[in-house]
């Protein structure tokens, strides 16, 4: 009968087990109680006044609501519809879930991997032999600080994207909110077009019937009048979009019939923002810009590991214990190395350093984009603001002043009732103009500040949408 082979005596590897579970209590990283979100919602308060907040699946439909409801049953301003879609968007929560597997990450890199443990029995005869082995990667040990710090720019990465993306979110909400509340009130302006319109039709309809209008200017009242009905449906048509693009910003669902939009936009600030060190400001609190930045410390990290494991990328040492029947059991270590005979790691350093060179030129690249849409999107803002501003102060107070000459004179008998009309149209035109010189107004306002805090790409957005909304404010009024 062969002998029982004894256990491992571990006494014996007292010292080498307490230094490796020190190592491991060192090393081992553990997942923090916010999950990073504690960041994220800083950065985005500092930068749009609203904190962020993970709807967990537990609350999706009791807390969330509740404060969806309770904003909801108010009129909306910017900021609460930013609210609301911090707490309704997918596309944040979204964002804010990926968090979790950059942190998993992040403690991954922080742990010691797993030992490889070995068992082999071999019998012959009346023989046993069983060799015993326990495996730890040194290698990994030796590095495990400078992944854990890869690893941590990484997760710093994934929380500046996450602000990123709540800032991206703010600016979106903030301009769909201000087209919608633009479209509702040009929609009533045009529906007192329509009116004026209808009322000279049917006048001149009535006047031409009793030979006292030529036919040229009956027509010509006919055509402004269906002019007036198309841009009016083109107008609630549009009224319509953009309320339907703000639900979506917002998330709000079926729940879009409790939406409730202030009946005109907000005024005009005082004095426009003077800001001298705009570009400076920028590539300070920028997100894109603090995210390339973090890229580059990361790769450079990285290129330095790969620089240290060029020659030797696996070094594994471990305890090994042989028994035999017949003779003393015995005890040793084992090495495990491999040489760097056909693969040098050249290959792989000269793929760090080119991924080095390419975040390197490209934070270059963001940081004088940066400069050039904080400026592009300063020039918006402070041409805007003095069109705006002059609609308000110069053309809409002229318009009145004629409209009350012109209805003076109308009732002294010395104009026609369409003359009056006429009038009544042009005045309307013109505050009509003054309500999108308003509305381009707060949406360069919402560019300046992303162009500063975010990114940049709603910049070029909104001067795209102020051309096209030019174009149709000019046609509107021809």
């Amino acid at each position: 009968m062969p002998r029982r082979v004894p256990a491992i005596a571990f006494t014996k590897l007292k010292p080498l087990a307490t230094g490796l579970a020190l190592l491991t209590l060192s090393g081992c990283a553990t997942f923090s109680k916010d999950g990073g979100l504690d960041s994220v919602s800083t950065l985005a308060q500092q930068r749009t006044g609203q904190a962020v907040t993970r709807i967990s699946p537990s609350v999706a439909n009791t807390e969330m609501d509740a404060a969806s409801m309770e904003l909801l049953a108010q009129p909306l301003t910017a900021d609460s519809a930013v609210r609301l879609a911090f707490l309704n968007n997918k596309s944040l929560q979204a964002s804010l879930s990926q968090l979790g597997a950059s942190e998993a990450d992040l403690v991954q890199a922080g742990r010691i991997g797993n030992p490889r443990l070995g068992f082999g029995r071999l019998r012959g005869g009346d023989n046993v032999e069983i060799d015993r082995s326990v495996m730890f990667n040194l290698v990994g040990l030796l590095i495990m600080p400078i992944r854990s710090g890869i690893e941590e720019r990484r997760f710093t990465q994934a929380k500046l994207q996450a602000a990123a993306t709540a800032v991206e979110l703010a600016a979106d909400t903030r301009r769909a909110f201000f087209n919608a509340v633009a479209a509702r009130q040009s929609v009533e302006f045009l529906k007192n077009v329509k009116t004026s319109a209808e009322a000279s039709a049917e006048l001149a309809q009535r006047m031409a019937k009793i030979g006292n209008f030529s036919a040229l200017d009956y027509q010509r009242h006919q055509a402004f009048y269906a002019d007036a009905t198309a841009q009016l449906a083109r107008a609630q048509y549009n009224m319509t979009a953009t309320q339907e693009q703000l639900i979506r910003t917002l998330g709000l669902g079926a729940r879009k019939l409790q939406l409730k939009l202030p009946d005109r936009l907000p005024d005009l600030p005082k004095l426009p923002v003077e800001m001298q060190d705009a570009e400076k400001l920028a590539m300070q609190q920028r997100l894109d810009v603090q995210i390339a930045k973090s890229e580059t410390e990361a790769v450079a990290s990285a290129l330095g590991l790969a620089k240290a494991s060029r020659f030797i990328n696996v070094l594994e040492v471990g305890y090994q214990n042989k028994s035999e029947t017949g003779a003393s059991r015995a005890n040793g270590y084992e090495v495990e190395l491999v040489l760097p005979i056909f693969d040098w790691g050249g290959a792989a350093t000269r793929r760090a350093e080119s991924q080095y060179m390419t975040v390197l030129n490209n934070t270059a690249d963001i940081g004088q984009r940066a400069q050039s849409e904080v400026r592009q999107a300063y020039s918006a803002y402070r041409t805007t603001y003095d069109l705006a501003r002059h609609y308000r102060d110069e053309v809409v107070p002229l318009r009145k002043k004629i409209s009350d000459e012109v209805l003076l004179r109308y009732n002294g008998m010395l104009m026609s009732v369409f003359e009056l009309l006429a009038d009544a149209r042009e005045q309307t035109g013109s505050v009509n103009a003054a309500i999108e010189a308003q509305r381009d107004y707060w949406i360069a306002e919402t560019a300046l500040q992303t162009a500063i805090n975010g990114s940049g790409s709603s910049a070029s957005a909104s001067t795209s949408m102020r051309t096209d909304n030019a174009s149709a404010a000019g046609a509107a009024q021809h």
